[in-house]
């Protein structure tokens, strides 16, 4: 298993070994002492979530707050899409940065994605299907959105035709996201990855 750093602080690609033969393959695709090594604490696991979606449709750029955020491990498990980081938090050096990781069932790529970064994807395949190790559970009072064809970000989405959900499609801007408050602090966030990273984080209910 490879796991290299992205551009922007607080992503990761984790490329796992296969092993192959004719009756058909073996992956580790998670490795939560590998993981917990590269970024300096193991992934609180919370919830696991799994979405299907048909070709072009783009989901996201999807956050939450932080604290405590929510950490996420993605992987494609059946098809192929555009992974995209982003990073909406304010005061980072790369903000409003974006960088794009192909996830698919041949390389079975996974990314992992830090509290307070944003996180998309466009589907290239029919049924892409898409695996989430999360560390916190669903909180809708504190996930927000920012909309993924905002001219700000430039996002290249490999299709001339997006298909978004209601939710997204009715997301704010960057700028508005920024200007009513709702994105992440890139301080705070550290801070807070920080504390996870020496054990001092208090435990993470929900409010």
């Amino acid at each position: 298993m490879k796991i290299r750093p992205l551009s922007i602080d607080g992503g990761w690609e984790i490329t796992p070994q296969q092993h192959g033969d004719p009756r058909g393959l073996f992956t580790e695709w998670y490795r939560f002492d590998r993981l917990a090594a590269a970024v300096g604490h193991p992934l609180r696991l919370a919830q696991a979530n799994l979405s299907v979606s048909a070709r072009g449709v783009v989901r996201g750029i999807h956050f939450a707050d932080v604290p405590p955020g929510q950490a996420k491990y993605v992987t494609c498990v059946r098809g192929a899409v555009i992974d995209m980081v982003v990073d909406l938090r304010t005061g980072s050096p790369t903000f409003a940065q974006w960088e794009s990781i192909r996830l698919d069932d041949v390389d079975r790529r996974a990314v992992y994605l830090a509290e307070g970064l944003g996180h998309g994807f466009c589907a290239l395949t029919d049924d892409a299907t898409l695996s989430y190790l999360c560390s916190t559970t669903y909180n809708p009072g504190a996930e927000h959105a920012v909309h993924p064809l905002d001219p700000q970000l430039e996002i290249d989405w490999p299709t001339e035709a997006p298909l978004l959900s209601t939710r997204d499609a009715a997301a704010p801007s960057l700028a508005q996201a920024a200007e009513s408050g709702l994105l992440p602090d890139y301080e705070t966030c550290r801070s807070f990855v920080a504390s996870l990273d020496s054990g001092t984080a208090p435990f993470l209910e929900r409010r």
